[in-house]
């Protein structure tokens, strides 16, 4: 979660006009470090957040197991070049689940 414009603003404003940095951390409950950061930038609107590039694409892993649903998280995860526990929080998170969790392959 950002900050709000305005109060980006009051914070520049109230070291503009003569207030410590420290003061105004203090005074508007903001870290140093994101008060400089502030004073560096030309515009105070917050900066958009694009999506990552992930490894593990989730309508691939969608398909993977649409193609194949008997396959092992390990085979999954040697698949897509990712750990197991990778693939496993991406199936929790598609709320997919094996229909018969006792039927293990050796």
């Amino acid at each position: 979660m950002s900050y709000s414009t305005d109060l980006r603003e009051r914070v520049v404003d109230f070291i503009n006009e003569g207030g410590s940095k420290a003061e105004a951390s203090r005074r508007f409950k903001v870290g140093l470090r994101t008060i400089y950061y502030w004073l560096q930038r030309p515009d105070l609107a917050p900066t958009p957040r694009g999506n990552c590039d992930r490894k593990l694409k989730k309508e691939e892993l969608a398909k993977h197991v649409a193609a194949y649903p008997d396959a092992l998280l390990r085979e999954r995860a040697e698949h897509f070049g990712v750990r197991i526990s990778t693939v496993s929080a991406a199936l929790k998170v598609m709320k997919v689940r094996k229909k018969n969790a006792t039927l293990r392959r050796t």
